[in-house]
């Protein structure tokens, strides 16, 4: 892979950083994190900032709406947005990053038109209705129903984790429409549906993290009628289609995070040379063994980008050794912030705490780590599954 930059990629550089060097002053105060009407309208704020400036859907095909940029443009689009402190995608992750680029790949032209203009505009937020109480790691055990009448399907069960539900006007659900049975394995039966949050029988309860906040929720589901045209691949083809949203969630939609984190390194850096910290050789050791591994994720990053592109823009298998690795450096990373900053880490009002805490969930979110050395173990190494 060539990783040196063209003159174009240059001048797309360039004219981002000047761009957002002008956009950014222009933006108002952050929302309190409690405040997720706030949130909301802050992360779709930015969102048609970027739309209207042509800088969003830059990893989106061009037939779905996107811009077509080359995977380092976008590449270097991450890495300009992180510098300058841009705003995060928040309430449009799932959108951006999960259910738009599946229904990209795998939707109807119906449904690309209807669904993908307005996540890149801002205009719809999606939640991800995937985990259940019952299934743990095990997604494929998931046991809420969709059966079939006439045009609709007629939903009844409960979902957990439901990232943004609370301001969501989508949900990307997971339904099982057959039952198991020996000739249907629990992998057979599932399907994707795209679900409207304000559909009668929905029921959203917010759930409050380890850190304070309330992004996640407990979705339920009594008697939902979801119209058929609203399923995503065939009936009982859910698995599949699933398999290609995770390979988005595990391969590409972290990368932004990769940047973020080696501009915190620098800062703890900064921060042990200041209070003194820095004369401890073990703790040197350890931030430079974490900046070669966040360096080492970065190049990978550019690899799975980059496959991804040549395979027709859906991620490979590589996205799960991302993951595994980004969410044990992650944690690490905050580990050792806590040694540079002593009792001042534990301040809950700080932004370290709180990112301390939220980088805990990153071995369960998205795949627990388990799951991703499966997935290594039997894809990418050829090892015999377990019994």
């Amino acid at each position: 892979m060539d990783l040196t930059y063209t003159e174009e990629e240059r001048g797309f550089r360039a004219r981002l950083r000047e761009w957002l060097g002008k956009t950014l002053p222009e933006l108002p105060a952050k929302p309190s994190p409690d405040d997720w009407p706030g949130r909301r309208a802050y992360d779709t704020g930015w969102q048609r900032r970027l739309h209207d400036a042509g800088y969003a859907g830059l990893h989106w095909p061009v037939d779905a709406g996107g811009r077509g940029a080359t995977p380092t443009q976008h590449l270097i689009f991450l890495e300009e947005t992180e510098r300058a402190g841009a705003p995060y995608v928040g309430a449009n992750f799932v959108g951006l990053l999960h259910a738009g680029p599946t229904i990209a790949a795998e939707g109807t032209a119906a449904q690309r038109a209807r669904w993908l203009p307005p996540v890149l505009r801002g205009d719809e937020v999606w939640c991800q209705g995937f985990s259940e109480p019952g299934a743990g790691s095990d997604l494929a055990a998931l046991r809420t129903r969709a059966v079939r009448d006439g045009e609709d399907y007629v939903i009844t069960g409960s979902k957990i984790w439901t990232s943004h539900a609370e301001v969501a006007d989508w949900c990307e659900l997971l339904v099982r429409t057959a039952p198991v049975s020996a000739e249907t394995p629990k992998h057979r039966g599932i399907s994707w549906l795209a679900m409207p949050m304000d559909a009668p029988g929905v029921t959203v309860r917010p759930l409050r993290t380890l850190a304070g906040s309330a992004e996640f929720a407990e979705v339920f589901l009594d008697e939902v009628r979801v119209p058929v045209a609203n399923r995503v691949g065939d009936e009982n083809d859910g698995w599949r289609v699933t398999m290609v949203t995770l390979s988005f969630e595990r391969g590409t939609a972290f990368v932004g995070e990769v940047v973020a984190c080696r501009r915190t390194l620098g800062e703890l850096a900064r921060t042990a040379k200041a209070n003194g910290r820095w004369d401890d050789p073990v703790l040197r050791r350890r931030l430079g063994r974490l900046y070669g591994e966040f360096g080492a994720l970065w190049r990978l990053t550019q690899w799975n980008v980059s496959e991804s592109e040549a395979s027709g823009g859906v991620p490979g298998v590589g996205g799960s050794v991302f993951k595994l690795a980004y969410s044990h450096a992650r944690q690490e990373l905050y580990d050792a912030a806590a040694e540079v900053l002593g009792a001042d880490s534990l301040a809950l009002d700080g932004e370290w705490a709180l990112d301390r805490l939220s980088s805990l969930s990153y071995t369960i979110a998205a795949g627990t780590s388990q799951i991703q050395r499966n997935i290594v173990a039997e894809r990418i190494l050829g090892l015999p599954k377990g019994r």
